[in-house]
């Protein structure tokens, strides 16, 4: 076994049993509750944190008509145990808060010790308070990531856009993750509404699949029904090299995608027309057999009176000095965060989270939050979007 697999499982594990052991504590041991609940609380939280690694090996080495509902389950509760876990820590600040300030107000005035039975009670009322926020923000999350995938419309100014080429539209899709939770029932429906909008581009921006070719065939061929009059295009996500990058490569291409490997391609007809440009994701240079971003490369000899659109999964791209040559760069990767309020978090790891930023004076980008979802079928805060670019 290598040993970033034994690191990765070393984490894993160490994640899942702390963040179990930190809800029990809170939920079950600190409140006390009365026999049989506490014992029963127990058995299920042990269940639950032994049942969310085992599942990510046994939808794997399962079939999809066994991965999908064991895996339904176990990403429900991985959304779930975070919610959880955000509305613990803050019943914790709070609580901290008030025993910083009760400390100082017994510095000032005497009183007497907290009685048992009134500590008891508020720790059973955060508890409570706690879960309720959890499961209903947890509904809530549900219906988001299960429910309808909407348009989202942005217009987008470029300074080197031929004026004949005004209302030129874009229809980006990316994060879709094709794989235990997400078929071909779904696919259709986003098909049917991207060719509805009548779009003059479609682009995919990467982590379209989670899994093998021949377990996702089926489910991925809706995608060859896709139509825009200036065809569709296709770059690399991380996920894509999780799951066997090249024969996806090929498949695409045969479903007439084109995928866009540290390439351009002008889109238009002679000097009313703009390049587009597609780089492999950033992570792709570690899966070798000649992948690796390289924006330098496909933007080469490039005529920089021309407009530029790049497609870059990673938003963290647009740092790249060749990107000063971009005009809008269109990215996915971050799913906006995909459950509040872990938008707070992905700032660490990539300069933009969603929507339309200007980085510098001539280049903007655009950070869809997804057209799918990975792991719990939820979003809070961050709904799946069909993004609709219109540029003038």
């Amino acid at each position: 076994m290598k040993a970033s697999m034994i690191m990765f499982l070393l984490v894993l594990i160490l994640v899942v049993f702390g963040g179990h052991y930190y809800i029990w504590s809170r939920l079950v041991r600190d409140p006390a509750w009365p026999a049989p609940w506490g014992t029963i609380a127990t058995a299920v939280l042990i269940a639950l944190a032994l049942y969310l690694p085992a599942t990510t090996f046994l939808a794997r080495a399962l079939p999809r008509s066994f991965a999908t509902p064991i895996s339904v389950v176990a990403f429900t509760w991985m959304g779930l145990g975070f919610l959880f876990t955000v509305a613990i820590f803050a019943t914790d600040l709070a609580r901290w808060m008030a025993t910083f300030g009760a400390w100082l107000w017994a510095s000032l005035v005497p009183r007497d010790p907290v009685d048992p039975v009134r500590r008891e009670l508020l720790t059973r009322g955060a508890a409570t308070a706690a879960t309720a926020f959890a499961l209903g923000s947890g509904a809530v999350a549900l219906r988001g990531g299960l429910g309808e995938v909407d348009v989202a419309e942005v217009p987008v100014e470029l300074e080197r856009l031929p004026p004949q080429l005004g209302g030129f539209t874009i229809v980006q899709l990316t994060d879709i993750h094709i794989g235990a939770l997400i078929g071909h029932r779904f696919i259709d429906q986003i098909v049917e509404k991207t060719n509805a909008l009548r779009p003059d581009l479609i682009v995919i921006t990467g982590d379209l699949v989670d899994g093998k070719v021949p377990e996702l065939r089926r489910h991925a061929e809706p995608l060859g029904r896709l139509q825009a009059r200036h065809g569709v295009y296709f770059v690399t996500g991380n996920h894509e090299y999780y799951s066997g990058v090249d024969p996806w490569l090929a498949f695409l291409e045969r479903l007439g995608i084109r995928v866009l490997r540290n390439e351009r391609i002008a889109i238009g007809d002679g000097a009313v027309s703009f390049d587009l440009a597609g780089i492999d994701d950033a992570t792709a240079h570690k899966f070798g057999n000649g992948h690796g971003a390289d924006l330098e490369r496909a933007l080469r000899g490039r005529d920089p009176e021309r407009e530029l659109v790049l497609l870059a999964h990673q938003p963290k791209a647009i740092l790249d000095p060749a990107a000063a040559q971009v005009g809008l760069q269109l990215s996915g990767h971050t799913h906006g965060g995909q459950i509040w309020p872990f938008n707070h978090l992905v700032p660490l790891q990539q300069p933009y989270v969603a929507g339309l930023h200007r980085h510098g004076p001539n280049t903007q980008i655009y950070v869809s939050c997804g057209t799918g979802f990975w792991g719990p079928p939820m979003r809070l805060g961050a709904p799946a979007e069909i993004t609709k670019i219109v540029l003038s």
